[in-house]
């Protein structure tokens, strides 16, 4: 992977980190009680963003491969069946939640901000953090072979 990528990909794991970071002070607070309308939307922009930063880099990821997956409607399926077919990249036990937030992408794309339910995406939001260390070693191992 030439240097230009990986600088690119490492600019994309910082802006991840940096959502992360600053999303810890709402994690403290709906720790322990459902949040409220503002606290919720807040919570559905944070989920769409950190997907979209994953997504972005497995863009850069599937370009190396000459990975041809936006000529397909289901692009975003495809990059991530993409992502779990090269080997020794992500566990597999990550597919299903991985699945999970990019569904939760696509109904943050196509839906008002107070149809999002606390009982449906708690668990993307609760479990982020450390996700996003599982999905960030295996990119960093990836990116530096």
């Amino acid at each position: 992977m030439d240097k230009a990528l990986k600088t690119k990909i490492n600019y994309e794991i910082s802006q991840i980190d940096e959502l992360i970071d600053k999303s810890q002070v709402l994690l403290s607070l709906v720790n322990n009680k459902e949040p409220d309308f503002i606290e919720i939307t807040a919570i559905g922009g944070i989920l769409h963003s950190f997907y979209n930063g994953l997504e972005n880099i497995f863009v850069l990821i599937g370009q190396t491969l000459n990975f041809d997956f936006k000529s397909s409607p289901q692009w975003h399926r495809n990059l991530v069946d993409c992502m779990f077919s090269q080997p020794n990249f992500l566990p597999p036990d990550l597919r299903l939640l991985l699945t999970e937030y990019m569904g939760f992408r696509h109904f943050y794309r196509h839906t008002y901000g107070y149809t999002i339910k606390w009982e449906k995406c708690s668990h993307l939001f609760l479990r982020l953090a450390d996700f996003w260390q599982t999905v960030k070693m295996a990119v960093t191992k990836y990116i530096e072979k």
